[in-house]
């Protein structure tokens, strides 16, 4: 990797765990300087303003983490709901990447900059299609192979698992605590079996 590829990369790693601990629009370009201990005309070298650094760090650094977390996980079950049920819990108890005291990362930008930046919005919205499309892929295969009743509605299913972990996941946040995520986890395993 060239100087120039490492110190982007360096400036969007540093700033994505400012920006997770403490809020997009309470992160300043000077905090993300005094941390990655690049000049300013280092860092406007690599992005000509704060947005187009958060752009980067959501195509960049928060898509891969979330696709390697959030999706390939679901291909590794033949059962559908196991598979989801499997995800929810190792996104509440086991992932290291998402820190139980920050929340998910994409709910947090979503959030705090979708009502006001547009580009935002569609990075943000492409991430949720893109779990949404596995979700429901993989449930469509269940149908068929008869693990899940004919009549259920798929797409309101995933509007449903994902607004429940979206949601506990702001509880675990206010809570600071994993002992929250057993209940969700508990009436969710209720749920999906529901769907059999």
């Amino acid at each position: 990797m060239k100087k120039a590829e490492a110190t982007r990369l360096n400036i969007l790693q540093k700033a994505f765990e400012l920006i997770y601990a403490q809020g997009y629009q309470t992160t300043s370009i000077d905090d993300i300087i005094a941390t990655t201990q690049v000049t300013k005309g280092a860092f406007y070298y690599h992005f000509k303003t704060k947005d187009e650094m958060g752009i980067a760090i959501i195509n960049e650094i928060l898509k891969p983490a979330l696709t390697k977390s959030f999706i390939t996980p679901l291909k590794k079950e033949q059962n559908p709901l196991d598979a989801i049920y499997s995800l929810m819990e190792n996104l509440l108890l086991k992932n290291e990447f998402l820190k139980i005291e920050y929340g998910c990362p994409a709910a947090n930008f979503t959030q705090e900059m979708s009502p006001w930046n547009m580009d935002f919005k569609k990075v943000l919205d492409e991430l949720t299609r893109q779990w949404t499309k596995a979700l429901i892929t993989i449930m469509e295969a269940g149908k068929k192979d008869g693990l899940i009743r004919s009549d259920v509605d798929l797409e309101n299913v995933t509007l449903f698992v994902l607004s429940g972990y979206w949601g506990i996941r702001n509880f675990g946040k206010v809570s600071n605590s994993t002992s929250i995520y057993s209940a969700y986890l508990k009436e969710l395993k209720i749920y999906l079996n529901g769907l059999k």
